[in-house]
């Protein structure tokens, strides 16, 4: 079964920046797009960027559009989230997940990493 690593996070200063990276194994890595979502407590967990098993097509929150950036090297299978211009509002709990379908919706997503704190202050 698929199973997700994620490394990264910690706390920052606003402006600064920080990567994310998730390892993948227990199935053929082209076999899946790719994403990130965050979650605060007391909130729905929601869709930050997407990328396809290729890594061609990319897809980006609003909210984060022009300042993050995802990327994925099949070769060593794991994606990225390189996170640059931080705000306070960027906080929370960061989770990799994996799915076979093109979709940023969050309840198509069966394959989760544990999730890593991001914190970023004032």
């Amino acid at each position: 079964q698929v199973q997700l690593d994620q490394f990264g996070g910690g706390s920052v200063q606003a402006g600064d920046s920080l990567r994310l990276s998730c390892v993948f194994s227990g199935m053929p890595f082209t076999d899946y797009n790719m994403a990130w979502f965050r979650q605060v407590l007391g909130r729905e967990r929601e869709f930050v960027a997407f990328i396809s098993w290729g890594g061609s097509q990319r897809i980006y929150a609003d909210s984060v559009e022009g300042r993050f950036t995802i990327s994925r090297d099949n070769a060593e299978y794991t994606v990225y989230l390189q996170m640059n211009s931080l705000k306070p509002e960027d906080s929370g709990v960061y989770y990799c997940g994996a799915t076979r379908i093109r979709t940023t919706d969050v309840w198509q997503y069966v394959n989760w990493g544990k999730g890593t704190q991001v914190t970023v202050y004032s």
